[in-house]
């Protein structure tokens, strides 16, 4: 009963998301969405979508998460004229002019994003602030970087590739790659061996 009820939210919201399915379908930027919507399902739904399958996920995920709207409007042009049929998550501020694919958003509520840029496989948690220390002085982030809840990233510094950034952590200069910060301020509590 609950799978059918599920179905039909999802039939009755495809009038509303015809702008975006248009666009994954067509748009020259579906690689970066594609990727996007294959992470989340992966991380969610334990599966790998393909052909169908991957349109379908994302309805569905547009339809259950607001997160994934955030990104999903971030990533397609001319997103304010059709964003307000399904509106995004309020409190989810991006500004990432450089974002790569596969970035996962989890529980995305009072989360401030204001970078140059973010590599591939992004996870960002909720009620987390990463921004200027000024006009024009923004960090930058690598690949494979997870971010947890409630961090502070402050500055114009460089998040390496594999980096975590811990729980309720302030970091206000450059983490190495592999590396695992945690505390006020933040300090490098693991690093994970880089082979040359």
């Amino acid at each position: 009963m609950k799978a059918a009820a599920k179905q039909v939210v999802l039939l009755l919201n495809l009038i509303r998301l015809w702008p975006t399915l248009l666009i994954v379908a067509f748009s020259a930027s579906d690689a970066p969405i594609r990727a996007d919507i294959r992470r989340w399902c992966a991380i969610l739904f334990h599966e790998e979508p393909i052909g169908f399958a991957l349109l379908h996920r994302h309805i569905h995920l547009m339809v259950f998460f607001r997160e994934y709207r955030n990104l999903v409007y971030l990533r397609l042009p001319f997103s304010r004229a059709y964003r307000w049929m399904m509106p995004p998550l309020a409190s989810l501020h991006l500004d990432i002019p450089d974002l790569g694919p596969g970035c996962f958003i989890q529980h995305g509520f009072s989360t401030m994003v204001a970078v140059e840029r973010i590599g591939a496989n992004f996870w960002l948690n909720q009620q987390v602030s990463i921004g200027y220390s000024n006009d024009d002085d923004c960090p930058t982030i690598g690949n494979d970087v997870t971010v947890r809840p409630g961090a502070k990233i402050v500055g114009k510094l460089r998040i390496g590739d594999g980096a975590t950034i811990g729980l309720n952590t302030v970091v206000t200069g450059n983490v190495p790659a592999g590396a695992t910060v945690f505390g006020v301020p933040g300090r490098i509590i693991w690093r994970n061996r880089v082979d040359a």
